[in-house]
């Protein structure tokens, strides 16, 4: 793989500011935030008041914990355009969730939200290696989603040049990565192997493929997950973070020179660890619920919001900014199967260390009694076909579930392509249990 560490003379200054600095810029830009937010939105008026917190309490950075959470049933409580801050013809875009787990959460950008997003975009890759003029393949879906073109109006602001190819028709990627030759491809981890698998089906070999590196997010995936991509395209492959209620992709990012964790872009967003249970603020370096502040956003601030990832906060590297590490999971995804929890990036890094499986996989959760049941449905990799070889690795691995997680799951090897591919965010959880 080639070096791609950006030059320091291409770096925004903040970004290697003292820390003393970047603290200052938050205490003031947390004021404006939340006296904005208590001005202009209904609902954090009547939150504040009810928690008997006032935007003048505000005098350290520390004072934060004194003012309310805000969940995704706040925003959905308020759907349309309840939580706006500014007036609706002041509102530039608007994006949503899907909607599919309850009511959709809206959010919206002003000119100037959107130039901000452009710039922490841009800032990512950068860091993830891209320079101006080189060429990116956006795989990310467009639409009512942030990745898209969340991504794009990074890439814009970066200078590169853009391809929207959009999400599916996995043939199509694979040829116009050929032909057009990118240096970048962004991309959810669960669709890049899809793309894998289809190099394997074009007979083409990915290590001579033009990609340089792929910058992944929108779903937790593992270091095991990079190392494959990894070794198998010959590429680099770095994380990015971020959500549509904070502000789209771009909120925090790996830098291409360590992948030791994702920097925050702590000049717009400020980063909070908390106990899930009692929503303690924890010190830095403790595992716990990820919140955001919102520091500069005009048309749609958030306060504390709870955004369900889990993770810790650690000190700056490559950038001054502290760095998060990789999401482990959610606390709204984690399963509890018989007293213990589990997380599907837990099954992952089993999966992966079995060679005679795929890296594709969904967890199929049943109640035929009084007790839960997990079925891990897999597949058998190229060359591994053969019945034994296959009930051999559903053995391999369900001893390895059960060696490090603790819990006795049944494991099916289905043949090549037997999961079914994700054009997005993966669907690892299929939970048919009773639910009453």
């Amino acid at each position: 793989m080639k070096d791609l560490t950006p030059p320091k003379d291409s770096l925004n200054p903040i970004e290697i500011a003292s820390r003393d600095e970047i603290a200052a810029l938050q205490l003031e830009r947390m004021k404006w935030s939340l006296r904005h937010a208590y001005d202009n939105v209904a609902h954090y008026r009547a939150a504040f008041d009810a928690a008997g917190v006032h935007p003048d309490d505000l005098t350290t950075l520390s004072d934060l914990a004194k003012f309310p959470f805000t969940t995704k049933q706040d925003l959905r409580a308020n759907y349309p355009f309840g939580m706006f801050a500014v007036p609706r013809d002041k509102v530039a875009r608007i994006h949503a969730s899907s909607g599919t787990t309850g009511q959709p959460t809206v959010v919206g950008y002003t000119e100037g939200d959107l130039k901000v997003w452009g710039e922490v975009v841009a800032r990512s890759l950068r860091a993830s290696g891209l320079m101006p003029g080189d060429l990116l393949h956006n795989a990310y879906g467009y639409g009512l989603f942030t990745g898209g073109l969340g991504i794009h109006l990074g890439a814009d602001a970066l200078g590169l040049t853009t391809v929207p190819i959009s999400g599916g028709m996995t043939q199509r990627q694979v040829r116009l990565i050929e032909d057009f030759r990118p240096k970048g491809i962004t991309v959810t981890p669960s669709y890049a192997l899809s793309i894998l698998d289809e190099y394997a089906a074009q007979g083409l070999d990915p290590r001579k493929s033009p990609l340089e590196v792929g910058i992944f997010g929108a779903e937790p995936w593992t270091n095991a997950m990079r190392r494959e991509i990894e070794e198998a395209f010959d590429m680099h492959a770095v994380d990015i973070y971020g959500l549509s209620e904070v502000m789209g992709p771009g909120v925090a990012n790996e830098c291409v020179e360590t992948k030791d964790g994702l920097h925050i872009w702590e000049d717009h967003f400020y980063p909070e660890i908390i106990d899930p249970a009692t929503g303690e603020v924890l010190p830095d370096g403790e595992m716990g619920e990820l919140v955001f502040t919102s520091l500069s956003k005009e048309a749609f601030p958030i306060i504390r919001y709870r955004t369900r990832d889990l993770t810790r906060l650690l000190p700056g590297t490559a950038r001054t900014m502290r760095r998060m590490e990789k999401v482990t999971g959610r606390s709204d995804d984690m399963i509890i199967l018989r007293g213990v929890n589990v997380f599907p990036t837990q099954i992952e890094e089993q999966l992966m260390q079995v060679r005679a499986l795929a890296p594709h996989f969904q967890i199929e959760l049943t109640r035929p009694d009084r007790m839960d049941q997990m079925r891990v449905l897999t597949e058998a990799a190229q060359g591994s076909e053969a019945a034994e070889a296959r009930a051999e690795a559903a053995r391999d691995l369900a001893h390895r579930i059960k060696s490090t997680i603790g819990i006795s799951v049944k494991v099916d090897v289905a043949d090549p392509g037997g999961v079914e591919r994700s054009q997005g965010k993966a669907v690892r959880i299929l939970d048919k249990r009773p639910k009453d």
